[in-house]
């Protein structure tokens, strides 16, 4: 396999090469869209600046699986091409805001500061599907799925448990022989909304976690090896044995790296799947209120069968969109992907949007402004 195709994505090569074959004219490389993700990356082709009406967006590694589908999907069915750039969380938010794309994307919602600081006027988060991010480690003679808490993930993350075979884990993992190997943490160096739903769950569940280091989409790690991308991290965990990080479903399961289940609000043990994330995610749209703007964490859910790192990721647009033509295109697009793209999602190892929420998100995206001046 050539070295710069990262492995995560050989199931996804039909359809993600062949978008970005059309779409490489206003890429800005074969890697591109992962250099320098903790600055934001290089901008992408200015929502401004092209021509033929092409979309461009940036941001987020976790969905970026389902986006590829969903880009080449759409392309392929109304020649609309959409030019987007992994270059993780932060970066999307930064694009976004400085007006270098049409949309951003996410899976930590944008603060009030971010919000106000965005250059186009107020932004809209719509929630596009639902992920699970993984606890995965190598450990090449254990075949058992290991069982861990909340407080324990932190505590090995803090740098203060740091054998595989500390008492702590072996009480979870009774009959399973653990090495008497250190462990390697493996964290994102990157700003990373998967750090952000990751570091979301451990504030909630950990006193010490909250107190430390606490949630963000860059915090300072108090120990570990740096990883750029959900493909970094897998990347370096795969290399690496006695190495413990922290990624989306789809990379683990598609780099066939396990997957610790994770004790959950209930004190079930639940590993990552869709039906977890999805059982994280219920009744979530039935209490949103009113008036929600979807800015909404479902970390450590009650329910028997929730997996506790549980997550939507969003797509973030301005609420003016002063390019009507672009503006038109986007939300086209969006309405076909809360609806036909839903369906792919499974096969992704994403959990599709509950549909009282897809049909609530069409009413949203209705008050959208097209060509109308922030």
């Amino acid at each position: 396999m050539p070295k710069n195709i990262p492995e995560p994505f050989v199931k996804l090569l039909p359809f993600a090469l062949s978008a970005a074959i059309t779409l490489a004219a206003c890429s800005p490389g074969a890697d591109g869209a992962r250099k320098d993700s903790s600055a934001g990356g290089s901008p992408a082709a200015a929502s401004t600046g092209a021509s033929d009406g092409q979309l461009t967006g940036a941001g987020a590694t976790f969905p970026y699986p389902i986006y590829s589908k969903w880009f080449a999907d759409y392309a392929a069915k109304t020649g609309v091409k959409i030019n987007y750039q992994s270059i993780g969380s932060g970066g999307g938010i930064r694009q976004l805001s400085e007006q270098t794309v049409d949309f951003g994307a996410s899976d930590a919602p944008m603060s009030d500061q971010e919000m106000a600081g965005a250059k186009g006027g107020p932004v809209q988060h719509i929630p596009t599907v639902l992920g699970a991010v993984c606890v995965t480690y190598n450990l090449p003679d254990v075949k058992q799925t290991l069982n861990l808490t909340g407080d324990l993930i932190a505590d090995i993350f803090l740098g203060k448990v740091t054998k595989w075979n500390d008492g702590r884990i072996a009480a979870l993992n009774k009959g399973v022989s653990l090495p008497n190997r250190d462990i390697v943490v493996v964290h994102r160096s990157d700003g990373s909304g998967t750090s952000y739903i990751f570091t979301d769950y451990l504030t909630t569940v950990s006193a010490g976690w909250k107190g430390g280091p606490g949630k963000g989409k860059d915090v300072k790690w108090p120990v570990g090896l740096g990883g750029k991308g959900n493909e970094g991290v897998t990347g370096q965990v795969k290399q690496t044995p006695g190495a413990i990080g922290y990624v989306e479903l789809a990379y683990a399961r598609q780099n066939k790296l396990p997957t610790a289940a994770v004790r959950n609000a209930s004190g079930k043990f639940v590993e990552p799947s869709i039906d977890a994330v999805t059982a994280a995610a219920a009744g979530v749209a039935q209490k949103l209120p009113p008036n929600s703007d979807y800015r909404i964490s479902i970390v450590n859910a009650p329910g028997a069968d929730a997996y506790p790192i549980s997550s939507f990721t969003w797509i973030l647009l301005y609420k003016t969109q002063p390019n009507g033509d672009k503006g038109k295109k986007l939300l086209d697009f969006l309405h076909w992907a809360l609806h036909d793209g839903e369906q792919s999602a499974p096969s992704l190892d994403y959990a599709p949007l509950p549909a009282v929420l897809a049909a609530r998100l069409d009413s949203t995206l209705a008050t959208i402004k097209v060509g109308a001046a922030p």
